[in-house]
């Protein structure tokens, strides 16, 4: 895996404007507008229910601690950079990026916005979101990519999102290195990079 990805990933430090509604990997973490407002809304229909939701305070406060170093080294290699932005409009996000290969990184938010967790997503799919494509659940916790548009091909990134309760998500984002565009799956390497997060987030639980 190190080789795959320490030659794969773009860095999202580049790319960490958001604006209302919108949701791509290069803007994690937006929700739409026109999701339910209540948490009697969720889950929604058709969403998959978290049944056994995760305690993300700790991350919330140290978002770095998603990765540990040893991971972000298996994934980026040995000199990666972490960026935190504890007050990250969307919620407490950190960034792993490494200077050396051109925009390669990860990034990770704890999306605090709303309270619908994949919801949100969910009740956008077709509209806000046409990208749209649940993955395998995680050790029974659902993911999901998505975004206002398919760049896996075109720019290499992908935006996923692991609901770790049935209000709470986290949103992990991968960008492909432009030798890898097209060549390998955006959205595979967001899924490995989330179960590495889940690992973390259940050994804090």
């Amino acid at each position: 895996m190190v080789v795959l990805l320490s030659t794969s990933l773009l860095a999202l430090a580049a790319c960490t404007d958001r604006m209302d509604g919108t949701a791509t990997p290069s803007t994690p973490g937006s929700q739409p507008t026109t999701a339910p407002s209540s948490n009697e809304a969720v889950p929604g229909q058709g969403v998959p229910k978290v049944g056994n939701p995760l305690d993300v305070s700790h991350f919330q406060q140290s978002p770095c601690d998603s990765l540990t170093p040893e991971q972000s080294k298996e994934l980026l290699g040995t000199e990666v950079t972490t960026n935190p932005a504890v007050d990250d409009q969307a919620g407490p996000t950190c960034r792993w990026n490494v200077p050396a290969v051109s925009q390669a990184g990860v990034g990770v938010t704890y999306f605090k916005t709303t309270q619908l967790g994949l919801t949100g997503i969910y009740g956008a799919k077709d509209t806000i979101y046409p990208f749209f494509q649940p993955l395998d659940p995680i050790e029974g916790y659902p993911t999901v990519a998505f975004g206002q548009i398919d760049e896996r091909n075109t720019k290499g990134r992908c935006l996923l999102a692991l609901g770790t309760s049935d209000t709470q998500q986290v949103d992990i984002a991968v960008s492909l290195s432009e030798t890898n565009i097209g060549k390998k799956d955006p959205c595979a390497a967001a899924h490995d990079v989330a179960a590495k997060v889940l690992e973390n987030l259940r050994k804090a639980n």
